[in-house]
């Protein structure tokens, strides 16, 4: 049997506090259906009412936090999506929110790009990745330091300010499903999946063109909160990476289990 191990890094925009992050990111490990283990990433929209519990909200319900996760098909998508919108309007988060806040929600809302992504037949002849995504967050397939897949392939200078996304209003969102790629790839030994939301994949996707070896040796090494914020820090500084929410989840996926857990304080 084949084993995975995740490990979560995020970072707020410069000059914000922690609780003002407002992507989301959450994993489950395989379930008792059948299904393999889940994962996902999304980022919020800056502009919107309640980004943050719409990105958290979207990633706990793919990896099934929040009910039934979706198969990932054009109409399963749509189904849960309508599923996360209801759950969204009626968050018990929300029960002393003010007029006005009710107000900006009903006629604000949010809007959230989304990437997931389900590992199957981890126990068969063809162990692989299947994913999900509208918009900019990014999944990267790694191989001995070598891109194997890029989803979505987005160029480095196409990440734009107005990507497609998952909105908390429903007269939108039947196109917006309509737009979701779908991909999958066959994973090996030792393989490593990066999902990133748009700032930090951007970056990624221009690091690797100029020296993809060093990029990914660095980004597997990673083993602290506080050196990806240095990380985070410093390509912000030599303006490389724009100033935003940033998230990276690194799934390493073996045939062997880990012979070390590693617990940050």
């Amino acid at each position: 049997m084949s084993h995975t191990r995740q490990v979560v890094f995020y970072a707020p925009k410069h000059g914000n506090a922690e609780a003002e992050w407002e992507d989301g990111a959450a994993a489950a490990p395989a379930d008792g259906a059948g299904r393999g283990p889940r994962f996902a990433v999304a980022d919020g929209a800056t502009q919107g009412f309640g980004s943050a519990r719409w990105a958290q909200q979207l990633v706990a319900g793919f990896v099934g936090d929040q009910g039934a996760a979706p198969d990932l098909s054009t109409a399963a998508l749509l189904r849960w999506a309508s599923d996360m919108q209801a759950r969204w309007h009626d968050d018990p988060r929300l029960a002393g929110a003010t007029d006005l806040q009710r107000l900006k929600q009903a006629t604000v809302g949010s809007f959230a790009t989304f990437l997931g992504c389900e590992l199957r037949d981890l126990g068969g002849r063809r162990p692989h990745w299947a994913a999900v995504a509208l918009g900019d967050a990014v999944l990267f397939h790694v191989r001995g330091h070598r891109v194997v897949a890029q989803f979505p392939p987005i160029a480095p200078d196409a990440f734009g300010s107005n990507p497609d996304g998952l909105p908390t209003g429903s007269a939108a969102l039947g196109d917006m499903v309509d737009r979701a790629a779908f991909a999958d790839g066959d994973l090996a030994d030792g393989d490593l999946l990066y999902l990133a939301t748009d700032a930090f994949a951007q970056w990624v996707a221009a690091a690797d063109l100029r020296d993809g070896p060093a990029l990914w040796t660095a980004l597997a090494r990673l083993d602290h909160p506080e050196a990806f914020r240095e990380l985070v820090r410093g390509r912000r500084a030599a303006r490389e990476m724009v100033n935003d929410d940033v998230t990276l989840m690194r799934v390493r996926f073996a045939r062997t289990p880990a012979a070390h857990l590693v617990v940050c304080l």
